[in-house]
Order: structure tokens, then sequence, then C-alpha cells
């Protein structure tokens, strides 16, 4: 073999490296269906051809309905095999559609971290940065030095050391942020150090955040909706469908018909795996299914098991007051979508979500 051959070899092996290391398939999966960026064109495929249980999917139905559900879809490879709509909307009188506009409460979690990873991808910000570097001096109560030594990180895995036991959880002002621990030492579900990864964003990019999600991730993907302020919290709304789209973008491993939103395979493999120990079930900002223990808002007790025993150990979620579910299961090739009212009064129903899938494998066929 002459050496330019060789030469030629060895730069075509570094190259594969190189892709797979940092962006990974630039396709993504083959198999997987795309509905366009816009209108409401989107394929289906009947569930008989799944031979799924047609009974025991109307008995999902009900218990959607009876639960306080609004919206339901599943999609299979990217196409709609379910969608049903329940209920009024938000204002008015109208009955609940395709068109109609919910919160995700914190299922939009799922979105901040995404843009968090576009934002290291584009060399904005890295995630082991202090967070003062964004968010200035003095954005908590605590010393500097303290301060100095939350990371973005800290934020995205729920882990800032924060103590989250004052007034108002979603509070993000100086004097609500205060010292409990050292960053990384402790897990605790609190709002108001996530909600500033917002500010992190805006004072990394110089873009604002709705500004940023638009033009980096909702409209590469045909998402509809808008952040609003509720009180302290930024809050999105959207359709049913656009929900089911940005859970169809992780199905495809961050490919969009061909196009690769998410190039960093690195972080988005992070973002959608255990974070850190403490909560073994939380990424960045995710639920993950199917791991050796978890823990729940509000309470430090570390339960052994899965959260949602009866659903595929390889799901992960964002997960939102009242309900609000966007899942994704790559083993089965879904991506499951619910918007509704509180089914059961707790503050994430992850029981509800469990019961789900209780029905869901009554319809599945037995492998």
């Amino acid at each position: 073999m002459n050496k330019r051959l060789i030469k030629l070899l060895f730069l075509f092996c570094v190259g594969l490296m190189a892709c797979s290391e940092n962006e990974g398939p630039k396709t993504g999966p083959s198999n997987i269906y795309f509905p366009p960026l816009s209108g409401n064109t989107w394929e289906s495929l009947d569930p008989k051809i799944l031979n799924w249980n047609i009974q025991e999917l109307d008995r999902l139905d009900e218990l959607l309905e009876s639960n306080g559900t609004r919206a339901f879809i599943l999609l299979k490879n990217g196409k709609i095999v379910r969608e049903v709509y329940f209920g009024l909307r938000l204002t008015g009188n109208q009955p609940f559609d395709q068109n109609s506009l919910w919160y995700w409460a914190s299922a939009g979690k799922t979105l901040t971290a995404t843009l968090i990873g576009l934002a290291q991808e584009e060399g904005k910000l890295t995630i082991t940065e202090s967070s003062s570097k964004y968010l200035g001096e003095g954005w908590t109560s605590m010393s500097l030095d303290q301060e100095k030594k939350i990371t973005i990180w800290h934020q995205l895995t729920m882990t800032s050391g924060l103590d989250e036991n004052v007034g108002n959880r979603d509070d993000y002002t100086p004097i609500n942020l205060k010292y409990l621990a050292d960053p990384g030492s402790r897990w605790a579900y609190h709002n108001a150090p996530y909600t500033l990864l917002d500010k992190v964003i805006e004072g990394a990019t110089g873009s604002s955040f709705s500004n940023y999600f638009n033009q980096k991730l909702g409209m590469r993907i045909g998402m509809t909706g808008s952040w609003q302020k509720l009180g302290f919290n930024n809050v999105f709304f959207s359709n049913a469908r656009s929900m089911a789209r940005f859970g169809l973008l992780l199905l495809a491993e961050g490919v969009w018909d061909g196009q690769p939103i998410i190039k960093d395979t690195k972080y988005l493999r992070e973002m959608i795996n255990s974070s850190q120990d403490l909560n073994k079930s939380y990424g960045y900002l995710w639920w993950l299914n199917g791991k050796p223990s978890f823990m729940l808002p509000i309470i430090q007790n570390v339960f052994q098991g899965s959260w949602a025993p009866n659903a595929p150990n390889d799901m992960f979620c964002g997960l939102g007051k009242d309900g609000q579910y966007v899942c994704v299961v790559p083993s089965l090739d879904l991506v499951l979508v619910r918007m509704g009212e509180n089914p059961d009064q707790s503050l994430v129903p992850l029981m509800y979500l469990d019961e789900i899938w209780q029905q869901l494998n009554k319809i599945f066929p037995e492998n």
C-alpha cells in the first residue's frame, strides 16, 4: 500500500472519530417521519396495523377524560397513532382541540435545558462556569465567594445548595436565595435558581430568552407558542402538537428531518442521563425512569426503585404541575404527550403517568 493511500485512510479515520465524539450522526434515525414545519399535515398510523388492542385503547380514553385531560397524543416513529381532546379551552366556552393552547408548567424546563446546550454548542457559555459570570455579583444574599461556587451545571441539576424552604420557592430575588449547603452536595427541586437560567441565556447570548428559543429551537422544528410570565415563573404555552414536535426531536436524537438541531451529542446524552448521584432519576431538568432510586419535589427522602414501574426503563420525561407530560421512549419509538388538569392533586402527578402506562401495557401487543 503506497504512502499516499495510507495517509488518506488515516485522515478519514481521524475525521470519523471527530464526528462521533462531537456531533454523531447528521441524519438521525432513518425510519422516523417528520411533519412539515407549517400547516396541520401530520401523517397517522392505524393502531390496527400495529396490532394494538382497540378496546383497551378506548378504555384509555375513558381514563384520560375522567381525570381532567385536555389533550393526549401518541406518536409511533413520528406518526400519530392516537390524538384525542377533551373538555374546554382555557378561555371562552369552546371545545379543546388541535389548535388550543395550554401551559407546559415545569415540563417546559426541558426546553430551557435544551437551550443551554445550544448556547454551549455555539460557544456562548460553558455549563461548568460560575453562574455569576452571567447573572452578575449579588444575585443571591450569600457572600460573593459562596455565590461564585454555584455553576450553570448546579442550576441544571437542582443542586445549587440554595435554601428552598422560603416563603415563595419561585421568588428569585436575592433576599430569598440563601445558603443552605455547598453546591453539588444536596438535591432539591427549587424553581427560583432554575428560572434564573433564562437570564443566564440572555447574558450569554445577548438575545432575549424568547427570541433565542424561537430562532434556535422553536421555528426550526415547527413549534408554535409563547413564553408568558406568571408571577416569577416563565411558562411556555402551546398546542399539544408543538409539545409532540419537541418530543419527536428528542426521539430522533436531536435531528429534525435530516437537519441537526442539537449537534452536541455529548451534551444530549448528559441531559437525558443521571446527572448526579443524589437523585439518580434526574438529568438536566429531565426526569428519568428505570433508575435504582428517585427523589420527589418538596421532600428529601430517597425512594428505591423506579418512579414509574409500569413504564419502560428507558423513558425520559418533561414533567409539570397538573400532569403536563412530554415523554420519550426510544425502545418503543414512542412519544407521549398529555396536557390537562391535575388528576390527583399531587405537585407532579407521577402516579397518574404510571397508571396511564399500566393501561398502555394492555394495548400494546406482547413481544
